[in-house]
């Protein structure tokens, strides 16, 4: 993490959007938005410099961004990202879910892509001080919350091949419904054939842009074939399971136990992930992270020891999956019904992000 000194949301200054949606117009974008689609009325920014360090931290109007055409971003990918969400709890206070997570994981990411880190106190003042200006924007009805993107880029205008001098951070924040909007249903996973997410060595573990980009193309082909999602396989053997296009997988077997593929250095480390580690553990559930062959895995499904797959992520939190496809098979898990497991495990979670539930592990901050 980057030693800066204390921060917080003081530190970012603020210019007000004259042009800020007024309450009514507020009101109807917030109706059923898409996800990623509608944005609030500000953003907040703060700018790294070699010489300088971190600086300049502002929240200024939503607008597009003036970029140098030789910017390091557009030519070398030099970027990572993370999303969580803010919650409107009963008590009209507004709660984040485990954003210490988020901060320490893009701060690793960071690393990795040879860009300066954020400190976890200057992450949670930006989200702070962002939120001082739009909380208006998180939204109240049902499963709905305001999804939140921080961002980190090279901005320096240099074709040289090396880690950019200036970095752009950038926090934007979009109201967004519930994921299911008809409900929660079991979703199918199409097997991807000859693509990999990532190797070892490289940058699967960071959440960086271009591992999302790698995936398009498995994931058009996913639907191609009727499928919502795609699921990769290790690149070294191409035969044990890792992680969807962007959530980490499960499988709870027939004794109880349930499986979720180790981290190995190619799989992102979810907070989710970790939250449903932790909510099984609680619960007196063995976890087992382990290589997981995708044969093992059909095996399992065909002669009942595998009963229920689900995947899980910040944007739908849990979902199960109800087929796995490839052009070489098409297996049904279960019945095809969201698991008894897999829905116990999601109220569970989303009771604590909500204030339903008591939180006992802890995982809620308060942010206004």
């Amino acid at each position: 993490m980057d030693e800066s000194p204390t921060v917080t949301a003081a530190d970012y200054t603020l210019t007000a959007n004259s042009a800020a949606a007024s309450a009514a117009e507020r009101t109807r974008l917030m109706e059923a938005p898409a996800f990623g689609m509608v944005f609030t009325d500000h953003m907040a920014r703060a700018t790294w410099t070699i010489d300088g360090g971190w600086g300049n931290r502002r929240v200024e109007p939503f607008a597009d961004l003036a970029l140098h055409p030789g910017a390091t971003v557009l030519h070398y990918s030099q970027q990572v990202f993370e999303g969580l969400k803010a919650y409107r709890w009963a008590d009209g206070s507004t709660r984040l879910f485990r954003p210490e997570g988020n901060a320490r994981r893009m701060a690793a990411s960071a690393a990795r892509l040879g860009l300066p880190a954020l400190s976890e106190q200057d992450f949670l003042a930006s989200i702070e001080a962002l939120l001082a200006v739009d909380g208006d924007w998180v939204p109240t009805e049902g499963e709905s919350s305001l999804y939140l993107r921080p961002l980190l880029m090279g901005t320096e205008p240099c074709l040289g091949v090396r880690p950019s001098h200036e970095v752009e951070y950038l926090l934007m924040a979009c109201p967004v419904g519930a994921y299911f909007s008809g409900g929660v249903r079991p979703v199918s996973i199409w097997v991807a054939q000859g693509f990999h997410r990532a190797g070892e060595g490289g940058t699967g573990q960071a959440k960086t842009g271009g591992n999302y980009a790698g995936s398009l193309l498995p994931q058009q082909q996913a639907q191609d074939n009727g499928c919502d999602q795609v699921l990769f396989l290790d690149a070294r053997e191409d035969k044990y399971i890792e992680e969807l296009g962007g959530m980490n997988v499960f499988a709870v077997r027939r004794d109880g136990t349930v499986w979720t593929p180790r981290v190995t250095g190619t799989i992102l480390e979810g907070v989710t992930r970790a939250s449903v580690i932790e909510l099984l553990r609680a619960e007196g559930r063995e976890v087992v992270e382990r290589d997981i062959s995708l044969e093992a895995l059909r095996e399992g499904i065909s002669d009942g020891s595998v009963v229920e797959l689900f995947a899980c992520g910040t944007a739908a939190v849990i979902t199960p999956i109800a087929r796995l496809v490839s052009p070489d098979f098409d297996v049904l898990v279960g019945d095809g019904g969201p698991g008894t497991l897999t829905m116990h495990l999601r109220t569970v979670l989303t009771d604590i992000q909500y204030g339903r539930r008591d939180d006992q592990f802890g995982w809620m901050t308060q942010i206004a």
